[in-house]
């Protein structure tokens, strides 16, 4: 059986009156990336700010490498940072040192003795050619890149990703997804938080998604997809009679006038779509195009909290 990086139990914190994290409980196992999702204020960011020592919970308990994070002890707070790097929403460089020195900067701080270190940060993320430029002329990808590198110094088993791709282009994205998955492959866990619900759906091996302070559902994505209702395959039409036709013939479908389009219960199977296209070939229709739609984390994430992930409103 995996061994836990993280277990979470009856996890509490509340500011007065405003409880914002109400008694949750999850486990991280070792090696594996683990994904919250939540619409702003959910608590995400003060979950990791409970596990990374930055602030104390109210009650519940809290392993982290091993570790009791809330025994509030210096020896307890020690080990859990020795363990963990963070790497949060805004890239925490130095803009008034170049990508070799806010590295070199780090490594001392660390106290990490080891020569070679930095150049082999500076050639893992591609920033070699721009080691010794200041960070301040660094892009947003760039800055990204270094700032993970730096959480890297060190060598933590566990690093939490505290939204890393936020306002990054599709194909810096991309290349942190890249890295993520290589640090996965070499042993280390990622405690991920994003609003980009296909960042999860592509990195994670398990999901949790929070919402008002509770935990409302987990599982693996696909796990958490099945559990909506909604496969369907749509079909448009160029004709309005032949899109008559198929909503008559075609039991529980619901049509839109204005598309052309008609919306016909599925179970996506392959069976179940030939069984479609030969009533329509019985009747002569032909339909312009053709696509079946299962539900996705976007889906999840409205049915679980009653609004739409910032990633679908963004479309």
């Amino acid at each position: 059986m995996t061994s836990s990086a993280i277990a979470v139990s009856c996890l509490r914190k509340a500011y007065g009156d405003k409880v914002v994290l109400d008694g949750i409980d999850f486990d991280v196992a070792a090696g594996s990336v683990f994904s919250m999702l939540g619409p702003n204020g959910a608590g995400k960011t003060t979950t990791v700010n409970i596990l990374t020592t930055l602030m104390a919970a109210d009650a519940g308990t809290v392993l982290v490498a091993g570790h009791d994070v809330t025994a509030a002890t210096a020896t307890a707070t020690r080990a859990v940072r020795a363990a963990i790097g963070v790497t949060g929403q805004f890239a925490a460089v130095d803009d008034l040192l170049s990508g070799r020195e806010n590295l070199q900067m780090m490594a001392d701080l660390k106290r990490v003795r080891s020569p070679r270190l930095v150049a082999q940060l500076l050639e893992r993320f591609d920033l070699t050619e721009s080691a010794d430029k200041l960070a301040a002329t660094y892009s947003g990808g760039m800055r990204r890149k270094l700032d993970l590198a730096m959480t890297l110094v060190g060598d933590p088993r566990i690093i939490f990703l505290d939204e890393p791709t936020t306002g990054l282009d599709p194909r810096s994205r991309r290349t942190m997804w890249g890295i993520v998955r290589e640090l996965v492959a070499d042993g280390t866990t990622i405690f991920l938080t994003t609003q980009y619900l296909d960042e999860a759906d592509q990195l994670a091996d398990r999901i949790a998604v929070l919402d008002q302070g509770r935990l409302v559902a987990h599982g693996t994505p696909d796990e958490l997809k099945r559990r909506m209702p909604g496969t369907h395959v749509r079909l448009r039409f160029t004709d309005p009679a032949d899109l008559d036709t198929a909503a008559r013939i075609l039991a529980g479908s619901t049509r839109d006038d204005q598309e052309l389009t008609l919306r016909v219960p599925s179970d996506g199977e392959s069976r179940s779509l030939r069984a479609l296209l030969d009533v329509l070939d019985e009747h002569l229709l032909n339909a312009r195009e053709f696509a079946v739609h299962t539900p996705d984390l976007d889906d999840v994430f409205l049915a679980l909290t009653g609004r739409p992930s910032a990633e679908a409103i963004a479309k």
